[in-house]
């Protein structure tokens, strides 16, 4: 990287070398911005938006690119402006051309120089190559173009006609643009929302400004499908945003100065066709709720499959809360059943499977749950392997009847087995990770009538939660804990004061490779799984990882009983054989159970289990979850559940895990037991 002087723009300009800037200052402010435009209909994206810019005042210069296949819109400010107010009027005015002239693709919004609003660590931000370079230029390109793209005769004449943007123009602009609603007009994610994440916010009111057809063909199907010719640009705009949000990994990682490379600003779930757009099914009750606030008649055609019909009964017996589950569930032909770990939402589905009477696909994420699924479902419906039949783990035997698949099995590098369209009701377990990939290209596949999804937490790591109700639809009933569930929740804090001397660049795998290495502390969780086991306790040891796994077996060497440790090296047969050994141990013997977190996390039922020993920190409130559910499980010696958490002092990050973990037991129910120093 050179510093820029007359010298090296000579040079651009007569060829010598082309050069580049990053727009973004070291005080996290620019000189212009520039919107990039280099789809597959770049031209007109690129006229819209220049339309827009002369509508609302905005003096902006139209560049085609070097290779001639996309354009660069150019803004120029008369002084130094925030990268956050740059953007944010770039944005305002992609909103502005999608509600009024042309649907430019959501990914437009990661398509801005700056690319975020502040300077990355150890990072410059995103480059720009400069106009006017002599090779391209000869070509007709890399050149300043008119509105019919036909390259003005005097280039220096016509940069310097160009009146730059005064800074307190920025402000009014973007209002005018806008209306007053947030540039994007997408909805945000924050902390509020991880409490209800199912009630999405109105980011806008739904009454639009434009005249509206009396009434709409809408079908539904796979997808909901409504017909462009139909639609006025400003209800389509509408309509795709109601499968929009904005990506709370991208604002992270910019309050963080990281860069934002590869991450999208805003996750759109719409398709666009040549003829149709098309939202996935969660998001109907909000579309209809837009075409009412507008006056607008709906011709809805069901599209749907309704299945085949199969003749089952159920034979288990539900609880009171879970057949109230069921009712809930049933007035809805598609929704999220929210309930927490030992509810028995296997039970409850099942008793669904019967009362719906149609073919059902069952999607799981893991192939230990397959043969859970599978044999719960023969008990509860009093069938065979006829009827239940499986597909993953290398085998595919399905009946058609009632099937449970793993995803990877039906979909693959985005092609996603036809066997997907032959069940009338499609069933999805844990469908908080509906998010994936794989999950998201089978639900736009299926035209199963009706759609379930299970979930103990309905929140995501990455924030992505919307795409679960959006594909599954919301929440319809939130379940209680079961009345016979463990109500004596208790967490115990063993607070370790030992500083941990790592340089201030570590990563925080670095840190944890520390704790996973500190003898002493190894030697303390081994002292408590000790305690725990003496007072008859069944006890589960968490770790995330393996070496730290195998160092604290060793620290266990001579106790009895002898602790069961479950690893990923272990194949599926042995897994399962241990699991099996586990499960034959008298209901009141005191166990002690070691393993990573990923094999228990989500699907693994022991019952007896009543003592967790948390030997690595975590933060997420929905790991929190997964583990503590592995002691929620009803069972006749079960009279309480404890937590033994490993709180470290002596890193910041470690700090912050904890007042997250604090926050997450209160939110379980868990209250805090004495906190108790551990000397070394």
């Amino acid at each position: 990287m050179i510093p820029l002087s007359d010298a090296v723009i000579y040079d651009h300009l007569a060829g010598e070398h082309t050069i580049g800037v990053y727009p973004l200052l070291e005080d996290d402010t620019c000189y212009f911005l520039a919107a990039d435009f280099d789809e597959a209909d770049w031209r007109d994206d690129a006229r819209a938006f220049m339309q827009s810019c002369e509508e609302l005042g905005v003096p902006a210069a139209l560049e085609i690119s070097r290779s001639g296949n996309g354009a660069h819109a150019w803004v120029f400010f008369a002084s130094r402006v925030s990268a956050r107010d740059a953007r944010r009027l770039a944005t305002a005015i992609i909103s502005h051309t999608c509600s009024r002239t042309r649907q430019l693709n959501l990914e437009s919004y990661d398509r801005l120089f700056p690319n975020q609003d502040t300077m990355p660590k150890g990072g410059f931000g995103n480059l720009i190559a400069l106009p006017l370079q002599k090779s391209p230029r000869e070509s007709g390109c890399s050149v300043f173009v008119d509105a019919d793209l036909q390259p003005y005769p005097n280039q220096w004449g016509f940069l310097a006609s160009i009146q730059p943007m005064p800074v307190h123009a920025i402000e009014p602009t973007i209002l005018r643009a806008t209306g007053g609603v947030h540039p994007l007009d997408v909805t945000f994610i924050d902390d509020e929302d991880l409490a209800t994440p199912w009630k999405r916010k109105s980011t806008a009111t739904n009454k639009l400004a434009v005249q509206m057809p009396k009434s709409l063909t809408v079908t539904l199907a796979n997808l909901v499908y409504f017909e462009k010719a139909q639609l006025p640009q400003a209800l389509a705009n509408r309509l795709i945003r109601l499968a929009a949000f904005q990506n709370p990994e991208f604002y992270k990682a910019q309050a963080m100065r990281m860069s934002v490379w590869d991450k999208p600003r805003v996750i759109g779930s719409a398709e666009n066709y040549p003829q149709h757009i098309a939202l996935p099914r969660g998001c109907l009750d909000a579309a209809l709720d837009l075409l009412r606030d507008n006056g607008i008649a709906c011709d809805l055609r069901d599209e749907r499959f309704g299945g085949e019909s199969i003749d089952i009964s159920f034979v288990g017996s539900l609880r009171l809360d879970q057949e109230s589950a069921v009712a809930g569930m049933l007035h809805h032909d598609t929704g999220v059943l929210c309930a927490p770990t030992a509810f028995g939402k296997t039970v409850t589905a099942a008793a669904m499977i019967a009362r719906r009477g149609v073919n059902t696909l069952v999607l799981v994420h893991r192939t230990e749950l397959l043969k859970q699924w599978q044999e719960r479902l023969q008990a509860f419906l009093g069938v065979g392997k006829g009827v239940v039949g499986t597909i993953g783990g290398g085998k595919a035997k399905p009946t058609g009847k009632i099937d449970i698949a793993v995803m990877q099995s039906v979909s693959r590098q985005g092609e996603v087995n036809p066997l997907v369209e032959n069940y009338g009701q499609v069933i999805v377990d844990e469908c908080h990770h509906v998010g994936a990939v794989s999950f998201d290209a089978i639900l736009k596949r299926t035209k199963a009538k009706y759609r379930l999804g299970l979930t103990a937490t309905p929140i995501r790591r990455d924030g992505q939660q919307p795409i679960i109700f959006m594909q599954c639809g919301p929440i319809r009933y939130t379940a209680a804990s079961p009345a016979g569930a463990p109500h004596d929740l208790e967490v115990l804090p063993r607070s370790r004061f030992t500083c941990i001397d790592l340089p201030t660049d570590a990563g925080i795998q670095d840190v944890f490779r520390y704790l996973a290495n500190d003898q002493a502390r190894t030697e303390s969780i081994a002292s408590e799984v000790r305690d725990a086991v003496g007072q008859g306790r069944k006890v589960l040891v968490l770790t995330e990882r393996t070496e730290h796994l195998d160092a604290i077996k060793t620290e266990l060497d001579g106790l009895l009983p002898v602790p069961f440790v479950l690893h990923g090296r272990m194949s599926k047969k042995q897994r399962s054989a241990l699991v099996a050994d586990l499960d034959a141990l008298p209901p009141d013997a005191p166990r002690v159970l070691l393993s990573t977190g990923k094999l228990v996390g989500e699907g693994f039922d022991h019952p007896p289990l009543d003592t967790l020993v948390l030997a690595m920190p975590v933060s997420w409130k929905g790991t929190l979850q997964q583990y503590a559910g592995r002691l929620h499980r009803e069972h006749a010696c079960k009279a309480d559940v404890r937590i033994i958490d490993f709180v470290d002092t002596g890193h910041p990050a470690l700090l912050r895990m904890w007042d997250k973990r604090q926050a997450g037991y209160k939110a379980m129910g868990y209250r805090l037991g004495g906190n108790v120093a551990v000397t070394e």
